[in-house]
């Protein structure tokens, strides 16, 4: 039911620009980029990286797990880098050098090693390794809390994995800055754990060494 169409935002941004003695009006995060993507009018996407945007984007694709994002209530990891991509094109359209800063959070219910050594491949295979990762905190009335507590998908009573213990919790954190030194050996320990020697190496496609 829900109509796509970012018309009312725009008119906002529109207004800002025209106040006397406004020079910017910069939007640093809070945009859905699924529902970005599912607008076919790129007005608001192009006005934003035109006129609003301070070098940097703050979006939140949170994992790339399939499972995981499924929980999350988020569209498929795809979904992100089809947004990413057209954002890279417009500003290259414009001659803007704009860059989108993903978040990523660990150990949110469904996600385990293995969901999380997927998540670190991802960021080793698109260069990007995140200066600050966000560990998942309980939070009343939500459902990913619900999920927390009960160890159940309450909305298909289905089991959901959950990261309890603090050392878990430090490998999923761990494997998102799996470059930093002072993360190696709890890198070096979680891909163990995962079954994930092939990331243990010097080549290209490893992790740490």
């Amino acid at each position: 039911s829900l109509e796509v169409s970012h018309r009312d935002y725009i008119d906002v941004l529109r207004a800002v620009r025209a106040v006397p003695g406004v020079k910017k009006a910069f939007v640093r995060s809070g945009i859905r980029f699924d529902y970005v993507m599912a607008d076919k009018d790129e007005t608001f996407l192009r006005e934003l990286a035109e006129h609003h945007v301070s070098g940097q984007l703050k979006v939140a694709p949170e994992h790339v797990s399939a499972r995981v994002l499924a929980l999350m209530g988020k569209p498929p990891h795809a979904v992100y880098d089809a947004f990413a991509q057209r954002w890279s094109a417009i500003n290259t359209e414009l001659e803007l050098k704009q860059y989108i800063v993903p978040y990523f959070i660990a150990s949110h219910p469904g996600s385990g090693l293995a969901e999380a050594v997927e998540l670190a491949e991802y960021l080793r295979d698109s260069g990007f390794v995140p200066d600050q990762v966000q560990d998942f905190y309980p939070t009343p009335g939500t459902l990913a809390t619900a999920m927390y507590r009960s160890g159940l998908d309450p909305l298909t009573m289905e089991p959901v994995y959950v990261a309890r213990g603090a050392k878990e919790r430090s490998y999923q954190r761990a494997l998102l800055q799996y470059n930093k030194p002072e993360n190696r050996s709890l890198v070096l320990e979680a891909l163990r754990l995962a079954g994930r020697t092939d990331l243990i190496g010097r080549g290209p496609k490893c992790l740490v060494s």
